[in-house]
């Protein structure tokens, strides 16, 4: 069942929304509160819209980026699964941190990890998924402004 693309697709597609999901879930109101509206933020800031359009779009992306790797090395390729496990903690934990605990640092430490790993798939696996490797590279982006954002945060506030 889980030999054809379009079935891995959904699987990590499901995955990557449910963390969205379970990530908003943990911001209890965040992005609206008076602690984050009182924060000093970046004068690149985004609006709040695009983080949701982005989000979304990385996580389409994305699941099509881990179905090309994963028949590149198996579905249950143990290494494949503990780095997608990873970042998918990491991502969800990151809401908590930084908007549900008002934890501005360990947030930035969560999402430097995350960062991390993001740069360790876009570089590890760039010659085995060839144009493929393409796919992950709006989440390597959208990573590195909001690690920016996050450190903008810690550095001013």
């Amino acid at each position: 069942m889980l030999s054809k693309p379009i079935t891995r697709y959904f699987v990590f597609l499901t995955a990557n929304l449910l963390a969205l999901y379970i990530g908003v879930q943990l911001m209890n109101d965040g992005p609206r509160t008076e602690w984050y509206l009182s924060l000093e933020k970046a004068p690149w800031t985004p609006p709040n819209w695009m983080f949701g359009t982005a989000w979304t779009t990385i996580m389409f992306l994305y699941a099509g980026y881990m179905t090309k790797l994963s028949f590149q090395r198996s579905f249950l390729n143990k290494k494949l699964l503990l780095l997608y496990s990873t970042q998918w903690m990491l991502n969800v934990g990151w809401n908590y941190a930084f908007f549900n605990q008002h934890k501005t640092g360990f947030g930035l430490v969560v999402i430097l990890l995350l960062l991390l790993l993001i740069v360790y798939f876009t570089f590890s696996f760039k010659n085995e998924l060839k144009q493929y490797s393409w796919l992950i590279a709006p989440y390597l982006i959208w990573m590195i402004i909001a690690t920016s954002l996050n450190t903008y945060i810690v550095l001013n506030n």
